[in-house]
């Protein structure tokens, strides 16, 4: 005889138990798809998230070097620059009839101890124009810094026995101005803390031979009342 199951089909187990199918397999198996494309591009992004940091701290430790090197490189820029206004400032002074190399020695010989120089100015009055200080000639402006302004008075008073020199003017005095912005290096180094700036006038110098030539008439004009002086005579004679 042939056996016969009469369990119910749902409820039977083992290889006999028929599958079970549905829409919840299909909801199951798309769940699992989403969770595993929502760690791929989680794990994706961190990736590209720790990319940038270090990325990042690159260009931070290039920044920093590259501002190091420019640090260490700005003395010869600063070097470059002050040697060049010092030819241009050389240059000018050659340039003129003054004998500036006098002044500049006897400049050097009365500078007191006590009396930091830190930029010189110097005026050829080449053109005759109103030049430092309202001098119309050669002149200096010095400015620098003392540790008082009795060291600014005996600077004032010994710049006076400079030949030639006619007028010296205190332009303007700072007390305790060592450390602002105005001041050097130099006078923060030395702890002189008085500024000053002072104006040397030569108004007794002869101008250069451009401002001479501008006031001497010009040769055509004087031609020009020759002619007429002549004329003039000619008729008298006639």
């Amino acid at each position: 005889m042939r056996p016969v199951n009469l369990i119910p089909p749902d409820m039977r187990r083992g290889d006999s138990a028929p599958l079970r199918t549905g829409p919840l397999a299909y909801i199951v198996v798309g769940a699992l798809a989403l969770l595993l494309v929502g760690v791929t591009m989680l794990v994706l992004a961190s990736n590209e998230v720790s990319e940038k940091k270090e990325e990042l701290v690159t260009l931070k430790r290039e920044d920093t070097s590259a501002k190091a090197r420019a640090e260490a490189l700005a003395p010869y820029a600063q070097f470059q620059a002050m040697s060049q206004q010092r030819v241009e400032t050389v240059t000018s002074l050659a340039n003129s009839r003054f004998d500036w190399p006098r002044v500049m020695r006897e400049l050097a010989l009365v500078l007191p101890d006590d009396v930091l120089l830190t930029e010189l100015t110097a005026g050829a009055g080449a053109t005759g124009e109103e030049g430092l200080g309202g001098v119309q000639g050669p002149s200096l402006e010095l400015k620098g810094c003392t540790p008082g302004q009795g060291a600014v008075a005996r600077f004032v008073t010994a710049l006076k026995d400079i030949d030639g020199v006619t007028r010296v003017g205190l332009e303007s005095s700072a007390i305790g101005e060592g450390s602002s912005a105005s001041s050097s290096k130099a006078c923060e180094d030395a702890g002189f803390e008085d500024l000053y700036e002072i104006v040397v006038a030569f108004d007794a110098a002869p101008l250069p031979a451009v401002a001479e030539g501008q006031l001497e008439p010009e040769p055509e004009a004087a031609e020009d009342e020759g002619s007429d002086e002549g004329s003039e005579g000619t008729e008298e004679g006639g």
